[in-house]
């Protein structure tokens, strides 16, 4: 089987080509390589000088150019395992998302790369990698939303703690903070409230009280609900100066009716009216309030 590659410098890079292609298979004058993932990094390599060198020659948006761009992502997605290693203490439900991140890095770092650069694309592609991963955790990993000014300065206040700390051999002060970093103590007391941000706990952990059971109560336990009652307040005060404008008979029967909750025939037997008397006076003792009420707001 015979593969031709353009400016391929040497019979060993030709070789390595030619075992991993498939017979009688290639695009233009690159080899075609069938599952470029399984590529070993040693010839991934040197491939990926091959296949730069083509992709530079090639027009953007024709199949060539797509097959050696998309085979040069496929044979270097170890360099994104690979960097996405010191990331494994996060734990593996954030796994993809490091490696999607991860490949974003290596499709701007081959976007990116050019071979007269003289450096090998391995050296070049892994801080774009890795930064997209940091950019990723900067972005992603706070629970509450903060500037990246504020994100940037959690860092260096942290860094500027144990620093600190183990200098002072005790927790720093936000003063003897300012003079370290060299920025005001406003600042620091920002920076210092923003990284409160950083995580958030569930209300329904405990909170380190027990109730009279025993039992520990938790966060959600102390946090107050709205008191429907209080929406009462604003009309019990607008109301208390127009009950002292009604007459005695009229306020007797808002007492008898609302405050001792007697039924209409029960009031009117007790002041010796109708039912239908009494209730018509309600009616327009209610209508007077009301209307007052709400010409007042």
């Amino acid at each position: 089987m015979t593969v031709s590659t353009q400016s391929a410098g040497s019979s060993v890079e030709a070789a390595q080509a030619a075992a991993l292609c498939s017979p009688a298979t290639s695009a233009g004058d690159l080899p075609w390589i069938e599952q470029a993932r399984k590529v070993a990094p040693k010839d991934a390599r040197s491939l990926t000088k091959v296949f730069f060198d083509r992709l530079q020659s090639l027009e953007e948006g024709t199949r060539e150019y797509q097959y050696a761009r998309n085979t040069l992502i496929e044979m270097n997605m170890s360099l994104v395992n690979f960097s996405a290693r010191r990331f494994r203490g996060r734990g593996p439900q954030e796994w993809e998302d490091i490696i999607q991140v991860g490949t974003v890095g290596l499709i701007k770092a081959i976007d990116r790369f050019e071979l007269s650069r003289e450096v090998e694309f391995t050296t070049f592609a892994v801080p774009y990698i890795v930064g997209e991963m940091k950019r990723f955790f900067r972005d992603t990993t706070w629970a509450v939303h903060v500037p990246r000014r504020l994100q940037e300065l959690r860092v260096e206040l942290a860094r500027a703690r144990d620093h600190l700390t183990a200098v002072l051999d005790a927790p720093p002060t936000v003063a003897e903070l300012a003079a370290y970093l060299e920025i005001p103590e406003e600042e620091v007391i920002e920076g210092l409230v923003a990284s409160n941000g950083y995580t958030a706990g569930s209300i329904d952990l405990p909170a380190g009280e027990a109730d009279d059971s025993g039992s520990d109560r938790s966060f959600a336990d102390t946090i107050g609900a709205c008191d429907p009652a209080m929406e009462l307040v604003e009309d019990f005060h607008a109301l208390a100066p127009l009950l002292g404008e009604l007459d005695d008979r009229e306020r007797t029967i808002l007492e008898m009716r609302f405050g001792r909750e007697l039924t209409q025939s029960e009031i009117g037997e007790e002041l010796g009216y109708s039912q239908m008397h009494i209730s018509r006076m309600l009616s327009r003792t209610l209508t007077k309030l009301r209307n007052a009420m709400l010409t007042d707001r």
